[in-house]
């Protein structure tokens, strides 16, 4: 059975194994509106500047009871050492058999240097507090999309969305 992802409908939940050492579920977070954001590999340019952009907005997000997840392939320990070297406040988590990324559509064919791979497409998603799907972001640009993301929470009120 496929789900189909999209706008206005229940996310998919999950639950994966998280950075802090706990298996965790999109419905834990029932209550607070998610960022969910998808990205190919930590430690890489422009992972790195997206989860520290991400970083640097953390406090806002928290200011509009807004929980920041962020989902990739690597292992829980090379997600800790990412999170250590860049001083990350939010949960990493670890989809290394890509089935959340399928879920999320994210799991797509890409090109570099003219070789074709399967891999994850960066994007970003808004839950709702009721686990609705408000928001996304596809084949997305790193730069301005954490102050664009924050915007759409602010713009839509945190108590409307």
């Amino acid at each position: 059975m496929t789900l189909k992802i999209e706008i206005g409908a229940r996310a998919p939940d999950f639950k994966l194994e998280a950075s802090n050492g706990e298996r965790v579920k999109l419905s834990d977070f029932k209550g607070k509106n998610v960022v969910l954001f998808f990205y190919p590999k930590d430690m890489t340019p422009s992972c790195t500047t997206e989860a520290c952009d991400f970083r640097d907005r953390s406090d806002d997000f928290k200011g509009l009871n807004t929980v920041i997840l962020g989902v990739s392939m690597d292992s829980i320990a090379r997600h800790q050492k990412f999170i250590e070297k860049y001083d990350l406040p939010f949960l990493l988590l670890a989809d290394e058999d890509h089935k959340v990324a399928e879920l999320y559509e994210v799991w797509q064919w890409k090109k570099l240097y003219g070789k074709e791979f399967m891999g994850i497409e960066r994007s970003t998603f808004v839950i709702n507090k009721k686990g609705i799907l408000v928001k996304e972001w596809r084949k997305l640009r790193v730069k301005n999309h954490v102050e664009e993301a924050l915007e759409y929470i602010r713009s839509h009120g945190s108590a409307k969305l």
